[in-house]
């Protein structure tokens, strides 16, 4: 996924997903990185058939496995576990507390293969060792800006430096909507196509506003006024107004920004005194519900307009 990994020693010292592990061997094996979100259970690869072996992905041992081994003939159940710690294994991990045959223990530890247990079920642990990985593995990035929720939009506010955006998100403030974040944006893909936008924890809340310094919008407006995080649902960019550009001023085509490979809606505002922003972003956050649900004004518009332009049928002339 992009690159991105984590290791076992992760999994290990996790206390938030409940995965509940514990080391019964190959503490070396820890470094090891995790990559993907999927699991396995090795099934026919503890009779010797490995074919389908996915080694990269964790290796989970139930009931199922674990009675295989211990029923097996001694001498085959040790030489299918010596083959199957011949290859990379991340690690296996054995649910519901089950005891691992001693030969598990012993191979995987000179392998520096990492022998994990949990008191989970099979089922149990497969979910939420899948919610924990899709969810540390996903792909992120930082964005400069200002993440704002107006009427259960999610509007990413960019620009450069001073050209307002934090001043548009507090008149938005006062308004009634809500400050997911502001300076710095951590965004975090959700399959299959959606991004998360959250505040750095040590500026939770706060904002920056030249003139008054850091203001708390949370103490300020009450915990109505901020939410922890949002699905960004398009951006809106801030730019100074010049003159000698040409400006959409009818909207008919959509314009996109692609961040971590999904596309967002991407509107592009000037800046100049006088313009209203606040009212100019609640109205774009308006319109793109409406688009939502299937009416747009810009292309209605030019359809009426190319309706009328249209010369009428030669039938409907008057003789």
């Amino acid at each position: 996924m992009d690159g991105i990994s984590l290791s076992l020693q992760e999994l290990l010292n996790d206390s938030e997903y409940g995965l509940g592990l514990t080391l019964l061997a190959g503490e070396r094996g820890l470094v090891h990185r995790v990559s993907s979100s999927r699991i396995q259970k090795p099934g026919l690869a503890l009779a010797g058939y490995t074919e389908h072996l996915h080694p990269s992905r964790i290796q989970v041992l139930g009931n199922t496995e674990i009675s295989y081994l211990k029923q097996s003939d001694d001498h085959f159940a040790t030489e299918s576990i010596r083959k199957l710690c011949s290859f990379p294994i991340s690690c296996f991990i054995i649910t519901k507390g089950l005891v691992p045959p001693r030969f598990l223990l012993d191979h995987a530890e000179a392998s520096g293969i990492p022998v994990l247990s949990t008191q989970h079920q099979s089922s149990t642990f497969i979910s939420l060792i899948t919610k924990f990985l899709e969810e540390r593995l996903l792909p992120t990035t930082h964005m400069h800006g200002v993440l704002m929720d107006v009427l259960g939009v999610g509007i990413l506010l960019s620009g450069k430096s001073g050209i307002g955006k934090s001043e548009c998100a507090l008149d938005l403030i006062i308004r009634g909507h809500r400050l997911v974040a502001d300076d710095m944006i951590f965004i975090k893909k959700k399959m299959p196509a959606a991004l998360v936008g959250q505040s750095e924890e040590a500026i939770q809340h706060l904002m920056e506003i030249r003139g008054l310094g850091i203001i708390n919008i949370k103490d300020l407006y009450g915990v109505s006024s901020i939410r922890e995080k949002k699905i960004i649902d398009m951006q809106l960019e801030l730019v100074e107004w010049d003159p000698d550009h040409e400006y959409d001023r009818l909207g008919v085509d959509d314009r996109r920004v692609t961040i971590l490979g999904v596309e967002l809606p991407h509107i592009c505002i000037p800046v100049r005194p006088g313009r209203n922003l606040g009212s100019i972003v609640e109205v774009a956050a308006r319109n793109f519900l409406l688009k939502g649900m299937g009416y747009h004004s810009a292309r209605d518009f030019q359809e009426r307009l190319m309706a009328r332009m249209e010369v009428r049928p030669l039938g409907n002339e008057v003789e």
